[in-house]
């Protein structure tokens, strides 16, 4: 009877002096693998313009349908650049179809993971959600 007592208590002093397992999620959060793909952003230059060119075949490729509504326009110099660019973050099923068409390497899928959200209109970014801050690469393309 003694002796289950004293496994246990051997189990339990081993456990409170080990290094914890469990990260504590809402202020440690998880370091993710380089090559996740979180969800769609477009890119910019280090000029700060976005490389899109407006040639819609992230749309085309996309099987869920959740890049939509891309308007071209036409600047001085005859390029073309988008005025309107929506994606549905509730619809996108992260598989990188649109990176991996992208001609220009306008589009990426950046390392965010937290989508949930009380109201599901924030989860439809327009042309200026989901654009870059700033002129980043998270990564080497891989492609």
């Amino acid at each position: 009877m003694i002796i289950p007592l004293l496994k246990g208590l051997a189990t339990t002093l081993k456990a409170c002096f080990s290094k914890p397992i469990t990260l504590q999620y809402p202020e440690v959060k998880r370091p993710v693998a380089p090559r996740f793909r979180g969800h769609p952003e477009l890119v910019i230059n280090d000029d700060g313009d976005r490389r899109c060119v407006a040639c819609t075949l992230c749309m085309v490729v996309c099987p869920s349908n959740a890049i939509r509504g891309i308007e071209a326009a036409e600047g001085e110099n005859h390029e073309k650049y988008p005025v309107a660019f929506t994606i549905d973050l509730t619809r996108c099923i992260f598989c990188g179809f649109c990176q991996e068409a992208c001609p220009k390497a306008a589009i990426k899928l950046n390392n965010l993971y937290e989508l949930a959200q009380y109201d599901k209109s924030r989860l439809i970014l327009d042309i200026d959600k989901a654009t870059q801050e700033k002129s980043q690469l998270r990564m080497a393309d891989w492609l």
